[in-house]
């Protein structure tokens, strides 16, 4: 079903893969649209109990895709550094792909609270109440990973 890494030299094993999730910024979410054509849409995230979350409006393109075809692919690229004497980049990135679902209440609420520890960690208590006012208005979107594969050139 999923091809392997040409450059197995360049693969990194899962825990690697997972630490470069974890400490990622923003990554950018693969959706299939009806028209044909891929969606590819930059975003934050935050990786919890092995999935992937982001939040977004109750509507939207996004969801549109993934009502279609819930089967997604992310990608998060890490530290990189351009070498210019030796035209080449030094990198690293993660890929996963998984299937994509609205995060339940309990589970929603978890995610959010897990974007204020990642994003604003010294504001937890003012963003709980952020959270409660802005709840039923947010969308939350879990992924659950089907497969990741991480690569780098250090």
């Amino acid at each position: 079903m999923f091809k392997e890494m040409r450059n197995r030299k360049k693969q990194l094993n899962d825990d690697e893969a997972r630490e470069i999730l974890l400490n990622g910024e923003y990554g950018v979410l693969a959706t299939g649209g009806e028209n044909g054509y891929s969606y590819a849409t930059p975003l934050n995230y935050v990786y919890l109990n092995d999935k992937l979350y982001f939040h977004c409006a109750a509507e939207g393109h996004k969801l549109a895709n993934i009502a279609l075809n819930n089967r997604v692919s992310f990608c998060v690229v890490g530290k990189t550094l351009v070498v210019p004497g030796k035209f080449t980049s030094r990198f690293e990135s993660v890929i996963l792909f998984g299937k994509a679902a609205l995060a339940e209440e309990d589970e929603k609420r978890e995610a959010l609270l897990e974007f204020i520890r990642k994003y604003s960690p010294n504001f937890e208590k003012q963003g709980e109440s952020y959270i409660s006012k802005a709840i039923r208005q947010t969308c939350v979107v879990k992924i659950e990973i089907e497969r990741i594969t991480g690569k780098a050139s250090r």
